[in-house]
């Protein structure tokens, strides 16, 4: 049974009107994670990604699913294992290019990581065409021109969770430690509408790279009659069939595209058509023209209540001061002149039966209209996703009973995650005159509940602040006149860009330090620490000095050759590699800690996949590897501390290296340096003998040092072989048992 004409109008609130042959919600991202993984298995032509972040980090499977799947689980394993499989299919991965405001939240080198992980048939992209300020915010997933997922999720970290969001999860887990419950939701569809995502993800990808993508299958199997496509996920029926819908964009102005906000337009429509309910969940509700039109529509429609579901606490300073004080003026501007009882803006929160409080995150941007409109898609109700950032909404039409009752019961199930309550429970709750009071009223005890928002607790009503302007702006943040008179946004810087500027600032700073230090510091010169030296010769506090020379010229870079020649100099060739090489190792050790304390992840996170093997090929070569880093210096003596304490390698192993490396060079220094001594103040035939025997020496140490390095190293993986091959016996011995 139709039921009347949809406010769809192309061109105008949506760039397409079209039909879905099937879709179905996926509610939280354990179960996007598991349906996407289940239909890039099933692939067989082309996969198409397209999001603010793809991290090749993710684990798309959990507990019994991950154990008994036959492909992999994290995505990246799982691309390369697809790609392998499949030598002809396509694989497409466009990601948005890095932003400051994320780089803490985000793999810094995504391009270099993925062409490293997968074979050559997986493209990456970065794109950075966004104008200054936005980002490129469609998350859109496109198989064999059949299936698209599209809504709120990334691929990303901080976003895994189950329907049940329990207060405290081991699977929980990113890069800052646990995070809390999040809620998110998705939508798988297929039919007609997957055509037009093809198109956008192809035009998406044409505007970044040098090479076009592979063609949009002609065999697709889209049309209105077709059975659910072979990539359909597994363990997820579609709910709705033969559905309407459109797809609404948010396309900020960038190198002369045409913008477009029909996102915007669409959502101001869609309010316009409520009678009975409107249901938010968003993780953002800023836009005041959006909190306006709800507050004129509650006016115009007596019997209308609004729920909207957010967030409860900012975080960071950004976030509250550009979203948090901006929700106080949206809630007012909202409820001015309403019934309290037909409007609440909420949270979600739990106490359990340990008394352990939990605050879920809503990631979500879902509206429903009535039983008449469901919109599944990226837009926040913010500043930014109505003009700035790229978005992409899929809006759904009750256009026959089936569907209206689809709409309903999404939006039941979704309220009621949010209220600990049944889903059969909540009908009745909408038979209600006020659905909003009943919805508030006699949640159960020790599950979630719907709390109204309260953001005073955290910020003051403010006017327009730096942060709003930064944070949620309606414009790119820099404008470039062009030749013509007009004004072209300024991109977003690129992030290899950015890491070249940050990489030329460090040299700066520390090459300006050490140039002041030689200059203001009066003792930080050679003459000055033979000096130092030379007075602790012959006492007690002889080798304490030497440690404190080490130590403190390690701290300020200061050579090393420099040090272990004035200490030979001083203290003789047999005293002198003693001290020398006590110091250097203490030096060593301390430059090492100061590193570890970076964190091991460190290395890799800002030198790239690059550095991250040369690290895991000196980790293997251990103290061999050290050692010849040390025989041959190829960086100054202090960057080599520092970078091994960021870097896998262990202690022990550096400062094994390090003495082997080390010390034979020391004693023939304390010959060359004490020989120095002696040709300047007497030349003669013996102190000349002592110079040249003393090079000969250091070089037959080095020699000797190196293969001696190599002996260890190799009966070390020997030792390591044996021990495998022995694990390796014992587990054939017990299987023959068993």
């Amino acid at each position: 049974m139709q039921s009347g004409k949809s406010v769809f109008q192309p061109g105008q609130n949506c760039w397409v009107e079209s039909k879905a042959r099937f879709s179905t919600p996926l509610i939280d991202c354990g179960n996007y994670y598991k349906a996407l993984h289940s239909s890039i298995v099933k692939a067989k032509h082309s996969i198409f990604i397209v999001g603010w972040d793809i991290d090749s980090r993710i684990r798309l499977l959990r507990g019994d699913d991950e154990v008994n799947s036959e492909a992999p689980s994290v995505i990246s394993d799982l691309l390369k294992w697809k790609a392998e499989q499949n030598p002809d299919i396509k694989i497409y991965l466009l990601r948005w290019d890095s932003s400051l405001a994320f780089f803490a939240q985000r793999e810094m080198w995504a391009k270099e990581v993925w062409e490293e992980k997968t074979p050559d048939n997986v493209q990456t992209e970065l794109d950075d065409t966004i104008p200054m300020g936005g980002s490129q915010h469609q998350k859109i997933v496109v198989i064999d021109d059949e299936l698209v997922f599209s809504g709120g999720m990334d691929v990303s970290t901080n976003r895994w969770d189950t329907r049940d969001h329990p207060v405290v999860s081991e699977e929980r887990d990113g890069p800052d430690g646990e995070y809390g419950p999040l809620h998110d939701v998705q939508m798988v569809s297929s039919g007609p509408v997957v055509a037009d995502f093809s198109k956008l993800v192809r035009w998406r990808w044409q505007r970044v790279a040098d090479s076009s993508p592979i063609d949009i299958r002609e065999d697709a199997r889209i049309d209105e009659n077709a059975p659910l496509p072979d990539a359909w996920p597994q363990d997820y029926p579609p709910l709705f069939e033969d559905v309407e819908c459109a797809l609404a964009r948010t396309i900020p102005f960038m190198d002369e595209v045409e913008p477009a906000q029909e996102v915007r337009h669409m959502l101001l429509d869609l309010i316009g058509e409520a009678e009975s309910v409107i249901y938010i969940e968003n993780q953002f509700t800023t836009r005041q023209e959006i909190a306006e039109a709800l507050n004129k529509q509650l006016k115009l429609e007596p019997n209308l209540s609004v729920i909207i579901v957010s967030s409860y606490e900012p975080k960071g300073k950004f976030e509250c001061e550009a979203f948090w004080a901006s929700r106080i003026e949206f809630k007012g501007i909202l409820e001015k002149g309403i019934d309290p009882k037909r409007v609440k803006l909420t949270y979600s929160s739990i106490e359990d039966m340990q008394g352990r409080k939990a605050y879920k995150r809503i990631h979500s941007k879902v509206m429903t209209i009535d039983n008449k409109y469901l919109v599944i898609g990226s837009s926040n109700l913010s500043n930014r996703s109505m003009t700035l950032d790229t978005e992409i909404d899929t809006v759904l039409f009750g256009n026959t009973k089936d569907n209206q009752a689809c709409i309903e019961q999404v939006r039941n199930d979704l309220l009621a995650e949010h209220t600990g309550r049944d889903i059969d429970a909540m009908p009745a709750l909408f038979n209600n005159e006020y659905p909003v009071e009943a919805l508030m009223q006699d949640q159960i005890a020790h599950g979630y509940v719907l709390t109204e928002v309260r953001d005073e607790v955290f910020t003051e009503q403010s006017v327009k602040n730096v942060f709003r302007a930064l944070s949620d702006p309606e414009e790119p943040l820099i404008s470039v006149p062009t030749f013509d008179g007009a004004a072209m946004p300024a991109r977003n810087p690129r992030r290899r860009s950015i890491m070249i500027l940050i990489g030329l600032a460090i040299i700066a700073v520390l090459g300006g330090l050490m140039f002041w230090a030689s200059q203001s510091i009066p003792w930080l010169s050679s003459d000055s620490i033979n000096a130092f030296l030379e007075k602790s010769r012959g006492t007690y506090f002889a080798l304490p000095t030497v440690l404190l020379v080490y130590v403190v010229g390690g701290v300020l870079f200061f050579p090393v050759t420099v040090l272990s020649l004035a200490v030979a100099a001083i203290f003789g060739p047999i005293w002198g590699p003693i001290y020398g090489i006590m110091g250097a190792l203490m030096s060593s050790a301390i430059m090492f800690g100061i590193g570890k304390l970076s964190g091991n992840a460190g290395l890799r996170k800002i030198g790239g996949p690059k550095v991250a093997a040369v690290d895991e090929k000196l980790k293997r070569s251990g103290i061999v590897g050290v050692a010849a880093i040390r025989m041959l210096p190829v960086a100054p003596f202090s960057l080599v501390n520092l970078v091994a304490g960021i870097s896998s390698i262990g202690i022990f192993q550096f400062l094994v290296g390090t003495f082997l490396g080390m010390f034979p060079p020391m004693i023939a220094k304390g010959l060359v340096g004490d020989s120095i001594a002696q040709i300047w103040q007497n030349p003669s035939v013996e102190t000349i003998s002592y110079l040249v025997g003393g090079i000969v020496l250091w070089g037959l140490m080095i020699w000797g040092s190196q293969k001696f390095a190599r002996y260890y190293q190799a009966r070390k993986e020997s030792g390591n072989q044996d021990t495998a091959s022995d694990n390796s016996d014992k587990d054939e011995v017990e299987k023959c048992a068993a």
